[in-house]
């Protein structure tokens, strides 16, 4: 018997081969998970806006609230115009109009009541933000919450108001920003400034206000 001598298993081929192609299957899978699901940073939102600005008023109220918009340009989103440069009326809210859907035939109420409106690029100057009292089933006040949120590179409240409309054809100025050219707020201030094109009542002008037209 010769020393240092080793007893040697072959493999089968066949098997080999199976396994080698069983292996690049699963690593296959594997990095089509990674890409199907990737991993959420905390805090980010894919969502292609720089600003998020929202009203939100009782869902008991079927009145309708309008959001109005203006970029530096004088470029002003509403129902009127949904999309004026890069403002975007996501959400077009009519009170109790359109909170029924249908589902599976039946017809279901979502009662909520709110306007969105996205500011999707940057352009440096002032917005102006409005809230109108369009239309009143209701025939009473309406108080309404207005939050400005800035989306990236984290989502981030940079602004929360309550106001009170009276009545049919109320506007009010909620805000006006200024960006500078990297999209941050640099100042800000509440000077009033008509932006409905059908303002009939001079009485209900608020103090130093400019005119819309």
């Amino acid at each position: 018997m010769k020393a240092g001598r080793h007893n040697h298993q072959l493999s089968d081929p066949f098997t080999d081969l199976l396994f080698n192609t069983l292996l690049g299957f699963t690593m296959l899978f594997f990095i089509a998970i990674l890409f199907m699901n990737p991993i959420a940073k905390l805090g980010n939102i894919n969502y292609k806006a720089e600003y998020i600005i929202t009203v939100i008023w009782p869902e008991n109220q079927p009145d309708d609230l309008d959001l109005w918009v203006q970029d530096p340009y004088q470029e002003t989103v509403s129902y009127l115009r949904k999309e004026a440069g890069w403002l975007h009326l996501d959400r077009d809210d009519r009170g109790d109009l359109n909170d029924t859907v249908t589902i599976n035939g039946e017809k279901v109420v979502h009662p909520i009541n709110q306007e969105v409106v996205t500011i999707r690029g940057i352009i440096s100057g002032e917005y102006i933000v409005n809230l109108h009292y369009y239309e009143s089933q209701s025939k009473q006040p309406v108080k309404a919450n207005v939050k400005i949120e800035k989306v990236n590179p984290v989502l981030r409240l940079v602004f929360i108001d309550q106001l009170t409309l009276e009545r049919v054809d109320d506007e009010k100025t909620v805000l006006r920003f200024e960006l500078d050219g990297n999209g941050d707020i640099v100042a800000m201030n509440k000077l009033s400034k008509i932006l409905t094109p059908y303002r009939l009542d001079p009485e209900q002008l608020q103090p130093n206000s400019e005119p819309g037209l």
